[in-house]
């Protein structure tokens, strides 16, 4: 085997690093006298197009800086369109509001319908040419010339508006409301008005003018619960859409703008206002004249009076929702748009919570300074019963059993003491109700005293809120967080889903929750400790009548969140708040019944949660606007309608026994309280304890009256028998005197103070 020289093959290496670097220094060279000779080439040509003096600055310097804006205006416009898009995301968008539901209560009787079958069942071209017109003319007149957004009509708008100091004009076109209501809310934010016109656009890139204006005719809300011009023509002129006339045109054209507010069936001379403006913009557009639109001015439409039809909207609402929700879940592969749906609904039950709250209101609403309430009753199987979501579905869609969070007050210390015994305390345990802080916050009591030694029982009775405050530490074993962090887990396991911001105060309830959450988290209680879910849909059908999903089938089971012999212990505590405490106006003739009132800080909301062994409920009182009441507890009208509502959800069925409470036996010690419950059951919340400013000017003046009387028979004023400020109001009032001195409003402190 010859021998390797190791010198040769270095020798060899170095001539191959050599030629390498040569090779590199003559690519670089190249490449850069290359790229120099290119520079020269473009410069030489650039130079062909110089523009100097007065022409630069007047010319090329505004194009460049426009392009400049115009590149990054883009790319702004890109990331202000990404969450528009990402609604656009089904590829069955089309059809996410399509679906048509026959709605029957429980018994299986129609109580209404909800959504719109697109099917075009009538062409855009058999649509009245005079509707089609009063559309055009009030909503979008240039509709078949702008590209989605008709920014004359929008500038036109702002000028008009600005003007008028207020909102005169609207500056959306058919394209704009038509994406709002395919794929946004009706919440006013800048965001949707960006989403909505980024959506239009794109609306009209997919879709001709004529199939967006046939969407937005099938699709647009029209009041009355109806969605499409052709249902508002059956609900309102019992006829198609096929046959309105001008002046019934003109009044359905007119509800676009406002349907609650324009309806017929709730304000007839305003919907005839509004189809007189139409009317006008008809004329002022150029699509008719004067003279063709005067006979539809002598002779407005007749709506058919549908003010004695009661429908439960609120309900149908949320029931649509849920059955939105459920059509999801459905497999991919099924097409069917049209259900028929069996709900837990009661139509008696709902007709007496809806009599109950508005004779409430009408009758003691001026004298509580209270507007809204709401109110919600379940069955054991988390089936809602009856729903109030406010006075006057007609002036209000807004729905506060469902949507607005509000905060429950004392009516959520069940969730904490029920924390308590699943963490070793009893009904019997002793807690001292005395001064106790987190921090800067110290939490008063509403007579601002103290009550020494009590149990779980006397405190849930006599709703103290230092008790539930002290709990909270001790089940954080000295540390409040980790104990409201057990609480908050607790009202998870019984449903509820509302946010429970931690707070010190959250185990008085300075949290929000929805009516709805909060009754069928009650149902726990006499459901031996399962919870279940709110839900209206019971059976679902299509509309062949083939079964397609059950509730008890197919729905979510109960889930076993406490003990049976822990919702015992709670159903016994809080019966004695319906027989001895602050809800006697609860208490139900022969029904075992417990509960819970709530009144938060400054008598902005009084609430009360209970239940029998059949139901559960819970009423709100108060305002939209979160204004104070006239000192409304939750022991006064929601204690109170919640009797009203039980005692018309009991008629007529077997009454069950309430676990821990029995058929309604007391202890022989609340024998006595438990009479005077009955005794006082019957009557009906007056007016606040206390004396209004109008009662007090007539005091006033009355007694002036009768000084002026002694004075002019020779007495003076400083005789013993004259009557005294003081003395003559609490002889008229003398209960506003009691409450004064024993009920005194909690003052100021750094957090809500729960009062009952």
């Amino acid at each position: 085997m010859p021998k390797i020289d190791p010198s040769k093959w270095i020798t060899k290496f170095r001539h191959f690093l050599l030629d390498l670097d040569a090779r590199i220094d003559s690519g670089l060279f190249s490449s850069g006298r290359g790229t120099r000779e290119l520079w020269e080439r473009y410069s030489t040509f650039m130079d062909r197009f110089h523009v100097g003096s007065w022409k630069r600055w007047l010319f090329i310097e505004p194009l460049s800086e426009a392009a400049t804006l115009g590149l990054g205006g883009l790319v702004l416009m890109l990331a202000l369109a990404q969450p528009a898009f990402r609604e656009t995301a089904d590829e069955d968008w089309l059809k996410k509001s399509d679906l048509a539901v026959t709605f029957l209560d429980r018994y299986g009787n129609p109580i209404g319908s909800r959504g719109i079958k697109h099917n075009d069942s009538i062409p855009l071209e058999d649509f009245p040419d005079n509707l089609i017109k009063a559309t055009l003319a009030t909503e979008d007149r240039r509709f078949y010339d702008h590209f989605g957004i008709d920014i004359a009509g929008t500038a036109r708008a702002l000028v008009t508006n600005a003007q008028a100091g207020g909102v005169r004009q609207g500056g959306s076109s058919i394209s704009q409301q038509l994406a709002k209501n395919l794929f946004l809310t009706n919440e006013r934010t800048i965001e949707r008005k960006v989403n909505e016109a980024f959506l239009a656009i794109w609306l009209e890139t997919r879709l001709t003018k004529n199939e967006i204006l046939k969407l937005y005719l099938d699709r647009a809300y029209m009041g009355g619960g109806t969605f499409g011009v052709d249902g508002a023509a059956h609900f309102y002129f019992n006829k198609s859409a096929r046959d309105v006339t001008l002046a019934e045109a003109a009044m359905l054209a007119g509800l676009f703008k406002a349907p609650t507010k324009y309806a017929p069936h709730i304000n007839l001379p305003a919907a005839r206002a509004r189809a007189n403006q139409v009317l006008d913009n008809l004329v002022d557009a150029g699509f008719m004249t004067e003279g063709q639109v005067f006979g539809a001015r002598r002779n407005p439409a007749i709506a058919v009076d549908r003010r004695q039809e009661v429908s439960p909207n609120y309900y149908l609402d949320w029931a649509f929702d849920e059955m939105r929700r459920l059509v999801n879940t459905f497999p991919k592969s099924y097409v069917e748009r049209v259900f028929v749906v069996r709900t837990a609904i009661d139509m008696n039950v709902q007709r007496a919570a809806e009599t109950t709250v508005e004779n409430q209101l009408r009758q003691f609403g001026r004298d509580y300074h209270a507007t809204q309430a709401a109110a919600v009753l379940a069955d054991l199987d988390g089936g809602i019963r009856a729903m109030v979501g406010g006075r006057d579905y007609g002036a209000s869609q807004f729905n506060r059993a469902v949507d607005a969070m509000r905060q429950p007050g004392s009516s959520f210390k069940p969730y904490v003491y029920t924390a308590a015994l699943l963490n070793g305390y009893t009904p019997k345990s002793v807690i001292l109700d005395g001064p106790v802080c987190i921090g800067n916050w110290c939490p008063q009591n509403y007579g601002h005293s103290y009550s020494g030694n009590v149990t779980l029982t006397q405190a849930i009775t006599r709703s103290i809120n230092v008790v539930p405050v002290k709990i909270s530490i001790a089940l954080g074993k000295g540390s409040p967080k980790a104990g409201r962090a057990k609480i908050v887990e607790v009202a998870r396991k019984f449903g509820i889903k509302a946010p429970l911001l931690d707070t010190p105060s959250l185990p008085i309830g300075s949290t929000e929750v929805s009516v709805v959450e909060h009754a069928t988290a009650y149902v726990t209680f006499p459901n031996k400790g399962r919870a279940v879910s709110p839900h209206a849909v019971l059976e679902v059908r299509t509309g062949a009548g083939d079964l397609v999903w059950r509730y008890d089938r197919d729905g979510p089971k109960p889930t076993q969140a406490i003990p049976a012999s822990v919702a015992a212990d709670m159903a016994e505590m809080m019966s004695h708040v319906v027989s001895e405490g602050t809800a006697r106006r609860a208490a139900l003739d022969g029904i075992p019944t417990a509960g819970k009132t709530g009144t938060t800080n400054a008598y902005r909301d009084a609430w009360f949660a209970g239940y029998t062994g059949n139901f559960a409920a819970a009423v709100w009182y108060g305002n939209d606007d979160y204004s104070p009441t006239n000192r409304m507890t939750g022991g006064s009208l929601p204690a109170q309608t919640w009797r009203d509502i039980m005692l018309a959800a009991h008629q007529g069925i077997e009454i069950r026994e309430l676990p821990g409470v029995g058929m309604g036996t007391r202890n022989p010690a609340a024998a006595a309280a438990a009479a005077l419950a009955a005794n006082a059951q019957d009557s009906k919340p007056g007016p606040p304890p206390v004396l209004t400013r109008r009662g007090a000017d007539i005091l006033l003046r009355v007694e002036k009256m009768l000084d002026d009387a002694g004075k002019s028979v020779g007495r003076t004023s400083s005789n013993e028998n004259a009557p005294k400020p003081a003395a003559s109001t609490m002889l008229a009032f003398p209960e506003n005197y009691a409450s004064a001195t024993t009920d005194a409003p909690a003052k100021p402190a750094p957090a809500p103070t729960r009062k009952n």
